[in-house]
């Protein structure tokens, strides 16, 4: 009989990782967004809690998600929530999206210019909600941001992004550096935010109106790392008409979409 070689250890590790990631559960909450949770078809849903307040208010989405609701008292709210977290009477188990591959979602194909945005280690999960609401917005194919130190994807974030979640691309990648990379060698185009760039970031867009360009932020305090600054082909800053000239960087990530989308438009 011929023996079935063994798989090695690291094999093995891998695959073990997947399979947790894969078991992974988040629970989202608000009607808003457990209400595009459920109409989302990509979702994998798992259990849903309502109060019959909640239930009334989201009974088209969950005919819709042909998902039976667990309904609860409102003062005993079933779901395993932070006690802070502002539910509306509603949560939703549900698994993380699985958005593809870089290259699948980035390649310009078709579209002259084609707008992405990377985030550098900003963790706080309200402020990727927002960016992501601004992406969709201004049309980003994707916001991307690294699987470490990055805010991974959990109600707060979901009730931040108001909906935006389920229909705004967050790909969470293993090494930011060689995302950027993989970016550049389809044409585009990285800027990075920084105080002290050697440009604004409208003059930089005028130059590149119909390219693929890649808006890159750092966190507050630290912003860009120096690697992600080498990575990038140019920074650039937000002018600010006084002395004090810092945003929050979900409010300079919409600046800067707003000033991508008018140098394509305007």
């Amino acid at each position: 009989m011929q023996s079935v070689a063994k798989k090695p250890t690291w094999v093995i590790e891998k695959e073990r990782g997947r399979r947790a990631a894969a078991a992974e559960t988040v629970w989202l909450f608000g009607l808003h967004a457990v209400r595009d949770a459920l109409m989302n078809p990509a979702r994998d849903r798992l259990r849903l809690v309502v109060t019959k307040n909640a239930a009334d208010k989201l009974a088209e989405a969950i005919a819709t998600a042909g998902i039976e609701p667990e309904l609860c008292d409102p003062r005993r709210f079933a779901a395993p929530l932070d006690p802070g977290s502002v539910h509306q009477g509603a949560a939703l188990e549900v698994r993380a999206l699985d958005w593809g591959k870089l290259a699948d979602l980035c390649a310009p194909r078709g579209q002259s210019a084609p707008r992405v945005v990377l985030l550098d280690r900003v963790s706080d999960p309200h402020n990727v909600g927002a960016i992501l609401r601004s992406a969709e917005v201004f049309g980003a194919r994707a916001v991307i941001a690294p699987h470490r130190h990055s805010a991974p994807e959990t109600g707060a974030l979901a009730k931040t992004a108001s909906g935006a979640l389920e229909r705004q691309p967050y790909l969470r990648v293993p090494n930011l550096a060689r995302a950027m990379t993989e970016l550049k060698d389809m044409g585009y185009t990285l800027l990075g935010l920084d105080a002290d760039g050697d440009a604004t970031i409208g003059a930089a867009l005028a130059e590149l109106p119909q390219m693929p360009v890649g808006l890159v932020l750092g966190a507050e305090g630290p912003g860009l790392r120096q690697l992600t600054r080498e990575s990038c082909d140019r920074l650039v800053r937000i002018p600010a008409a006084g002395a004090f000239g810092s945003l929050n960087v979900s409010n300079a990530a919409a600046v800067a979409l707003y000033a991508a989308s008018e140098a394509v438009n305007g």
